[in-house]
């Protein structure tokens, strides 16, 4: 029979395979090796897995692959992916807020070492420090780095305020992490005073017995009022920092704990918004006419011409490129600005290396001060509290609820409230904004220091109101006296300055100057001339000797 019309077979269409069955797969162990070999390879490549899940970015070879490092990090992510080149040089920040946040996490570090050895009771406090000071293996070491690290995050602070005041970095929308800088400038102050106290020697027990008493300081003006006794703030504030009448065990435990646990806790969450406050409002303050520049300069992009709002930037910057908005960072241009990585993050290794070699071998030659045990029937004379609070000390010798309540808290408000009052928007990012603003504080400096040693030579040769008159009522020495003379003189000139230049910048201006100015000549003073009994000496040399 003929075939001619009949379809073909699948034999004919694939000749040499069976019809009835599909080519037979290899065995498993011929296309993959067994799970021990697998086991084996993972094993090897481990390390590279691991770094891999860390570091989900090729090598920072492109402005691309340097962004995404940045966004990519934990760590790195308080930074922005690119910088403005002015914000890379040393006189835009002088490196201050890097250096005060190296110093914090020095303290955190040799705190932590500290705390292992140290034991806060009354009767085992003095032993474990001189435990730690002669027989802890780098406990002298440790010590002595906590306690320059101290006052070098003080320092730092003080100096990192006054670099964003005089460059107006307190100005919209900067006014609310001006506020939380203010914040951390009070808690620096009470961690440094709460630790005071942990050494329980003399310097340290006599130092936050002042403290206290200028804590119970509202008792002046409530005695003279006769309500103590059914109102009674002073005593009421004592007691709640000290847990009794007298520095006692209460007292060490009570700052022990908010030295070691509750300000750090505070501290490190005001840093962590006081860092994202910087980012979202578009970084460090520039001046308008580098805002101007930039703008002009990059109308078109100098790769393809066009405007640069319509590149595509989701080739070149991914999420980290800037789109149109409202907020304070965006339809900012990227003219002049460079990646973060490496060019902002090397500076901040290398000055964070500086700023710890410094600490170290200040704590290799300077050692930190430990008299005898805390004794309270011998007090300290002269009792001086630390550097930083001796212009504090100053005013309180002539009123201590003026000087150390009032006056301090009037300062530390007013200063809080300056971006509320000074609304004027230009010159922000330029130091003392301009000619007239240099003038300004130049001539502010020469005023306050004038008035504060003027003032201050008066009351040591002349005396003040108790002196002449004796019997003169108490109500009258607290609210007239050098300190709140001081404080009337230098409002006087601050609103003058403010209605003479018809701007509140300048009002501004004067105001903190006459501050930082009278804070300097106060804490010298009181460092160098002040002695037993708190009498004026020239130099340590002539104090009396017993």
């Amino acid at each position: 029979m003929s075939t001619e019309n009949q379809p073909a077979t699948p034999a004919e269409e694939s000749p040499g395979e069976s019809p009835s069955s599909e080519p037979t797969p290899a065995p498993e162990t011929d296309r993959s090796p067994g799970a021990w070999g697998q086991f084996v390879g993972n094993l090897r490549n481990s390390p590279r897995l691991f770094r891999d899940s860390v570091i989900r970015h090729g090598r920072p070879t492109s402005d691309r692959a340097a962004s995404q490092a940045v966004f990519g990090n934990f760590f790195l992510h308080i930074l922005p992916t690119r910088i403005h080149f002015r914000s890379l040089k040393f006189r835009t920040t002088l490196g201050l807020g890097v250096i005060t946040l190296v110093l914090f996490f020095l303290l955190t570090a040799t705190g932590i070492a500290l705390m292992v050895y140290y034991k806060p009771t009354t009767d085992q406090a003095y032993d474990s420090m001189k435990d730690i000071q002669y027989l802890v293996p780098t406990g002298r070491y440790m010590r002595n780095i906590h306690r320059w690290s101290a006052h070098g995050m003080v320092a730092c602070v003080l100096l990192h305020m006054a670099r964003a005041f005089y460059v107006g970095a307190y100005k919209p929308p900067r006014e609310l992490n001006w506020v939380i800088g203010m914040l951390l400038f009070v808690l620096t102050l009470a961690l440094s005073f709460t630790g005071y106290l942990l050494p329980w020697d003399q310097l340290a027990f006599w130092a936050v017995t002042i403290g206290s008493e200028i804590a119970q300081s509202p008792r002046e003006l409530t005695d003279v009022l006769g309500i103590t006794s059914w109102f009674d703030p002073g005593g009421a504030i004592k007691h709640l920092l000290l847990g009794s009448n007298h520095v006692g065990q209460e007292a060490l435990s009570r700052f022990y704990l908010l030295h070691v646990m509750v300000l750090p806790l505070i501290m490190t969450v005001l840093l962590a918004v006081h860092f994202w406050r910087i980012r979202k409002d578009g970084g460090l303050a520039a001046s308008s006419r580098e805002s101007q520049v930039s703008r002009e300069s990059s109308v078109q992009s100098p790769e393809s011409g066009l405007p640069q709002a319509s590149l595509d930037s989701s080739k070149t910057y991914g999420l980290m490129a800037v789109v149109r908005g409202r907020t304070p960072a965006v339809d900012r241009v990227m003219a002049d600005t460079v990646p973060t990585y490496p060019h902002a993050l090397f500076p901040i290794a290398a000055l964070s290396m500086v700023t710890l070699a410094v600490v170290l071998l200040l704590g290799h030659h300077y050692d930190a001060p430990l008299t005898e045990m805390a004794n309270p029937a011998v007090p300290e004379n002269p009792a001086k509290a630390p550097w930083y609070f001796l212009g504090l000390q100053e005013l309180v010798s002539y009123s201590a609820l003026m000087g150390g309540v009032v006056i301090p808290t009037i300062v530390v408000i007013g200063l809080m409230f300056v971006p509320y009052l000074d609304r004027e928007r230009e010159d922000v990012g330029v130091w003392f904004g301009n000619r007239q603003g240099r003038r300004v504080c130049v001539a502010t400096a020469i005023f306050a220091t004038w008035c504060v040693i003027a003032l201050l030579a008066f009351t040591i040769n002349v005396g003040w109101l108790r002196d002449w008159y004796p019997r003169i009522p108490q109500i009258v020495i607290t609210f007239v006296n050098p300190g709140t003379v001081l404080l009337a003189v230098f409002v006087a000139w601050s609103l003058g300055t403010l209605k003479r230049t018809n701007s509140t910048r300048m009002g501004a201006l004067a105001t903190f100057t006459c501050f930082l100015v009278a804070f300097v000549i106060l804490t010298y003073f009181a460092t160098v001339h002040r002695g037993p009994n708190w009498q004026f000496y020239w130099s340590q040399a002539d104090w009396p000797v017993h």
